[in-house]
């Protein structure tokens, strides 16, 4: 059997160290069988030091191998500098979905009792980000105002790929836009989650309002999966709040999605939520949980049954150590990064037993 490649997009301070720390679980010894790894330097020395090109490069290399592992990088915010790798790399790839879920954590206190997992398939371009703003008048009758667009195109690879993660997953599409004040705008997105259903009728649908979502996941009983196809900025805030209604953003991770013409993913760039933590840099106490759980999701899309055996077995063994007590400080535990990964990777290997 070939060897299976995994484009890797290395980064900046705890993010760099982090993503090493996956990469050693996904050694042969561990895993069972070889990953090639094709590296990309994206550190913000490289970034600049290339214009930018190393970040295209890695882009091609994701389109061509398909899967891509990136570690958190630094964006500057300086005027004129590289700028954010993050946005070249999704309009370089086409992404146009991003996909967080939040977990339950062993000995972490979820809020509201929720412990079923949670998925927010939100879009990566357009809405309220990159709208046209300007304003007009002055004093107190100045008005700003701006233009959001939506594309019917995206709108169908978010409802259709929540449908199809839902079908996969035993869970519940919930939620939804305010289409009932933006009938034709946000309207646009209902209108391809009815069809996404019409496509998928044994996936459970339960449409609702962006407002009452909110509600509704503080005040429900948690026990249901569900997956919530959003617009940019409502699921950008609804990322945020599921992360931390499970506690913690280190039980997941972020998958950004590009589409075919078949409403299948065609490229795909597993990476942390979090950034590069630069206070811990250097120090061996951040904690690779997410990005473990990264390494685990990009494998999950691989066409090698291997690898998606390979995805389950890391994330069993990552929570499996944690609800061992074996943990960083931000989770309750006394373990260094390495120690934690050290624990997964015998976990992977069947040389642990935990009770």
């Amino acid at each position: 059997m070939a060897v299976p490649t995994l484009v890797v997009l290395e980064g900046d301070q705890t993010g760099q160290e982090l993503l090493l720390e996956a990469l050693r679980v996904l050694e042969p010894q561990t895993i069972g069988f070889a990953i090639e790894f094709e590296r990309y330097d994206l550190s913000l020395e490289n970034r600049r030091a290339t214009a930018n090109r190393v970040v295209l490069n890695a882009a091609e290399a994701m389109k061509r191998r398909r899967v891509g592992l990136k570690a958190a990088t630094i964006t500057p915010d300086t005027p004129g500098d590289v700028g954010s790798p993050n946005r070249i790399l999704r309009e370089a790839i086409g992404g146009s979905v991003i996909v967080r879920t939040g977990r339950k954590i062993p000995r972490v206190l979820p809020v509201a009792g929720i412990h079923a997992p949670i998925s927010v398939v939100r879009m990566a371009v357009g809405d309220a980000y990159g709208a046209t703003e300007w304003r007009d008048g002055s004093g107190m009758d100045e008005v700003a105002s701006r233009t959001e667009t939506i594309s019917r195109r995206v709108c169908r690879y978010v409802a259709e790929y929540a449908f199809q993660h839902a079908e996969r997953s035993g869970a519940t599409v919930f939620g939804g836009p305010k289409y009932t004040v933006s009938p034709v705008y946000e309207g646009m997105l209902k209108e391809e989650m009815d069809a996404a259903a019409a496509r998928h009728p044994g996936v459970p649908y339960d449409p609702q309002l962006i407002d009452a979502t909110y509600a509704l996941l503080l005040s429900t009983a948690g026990d249901t999966p569900l997956v919530i196809p959003a617009l940019n900025r409502d699921g950008d805030c609804l990322s945020d709040l599921v992360m931390q209604l499970f506690g913690s953003i280190a039980g997941a991770e972020s998958v950004v999605l590009a589409f075919n013409e078949r409403l299948q993913p065609s490229t795909v760039m597993a990476e942390a939520p979090h950034g590069t933590a630069p206070r811990l840099h250097g120090k061996n106490v951040a904690n690779p949980l997410a990005m473990i759980l990264a390494a685990s999701a990009a494998l999950s899309y691989m066409e090698d049954p291997r690898a998606v055996a390979a995805s389950r077995a890391i994330s069993k063994a990552a929570f499996e150590a944690v609800r061992d007590g074996i943990a960083t400080a931000d989770l309750g535990g006394h373990a260094t990064t390495s120690e934690f990964t050290n624990a997964v990777i015998l976990r992977i290997r069947g040389e642990a037993c935990p009770s």
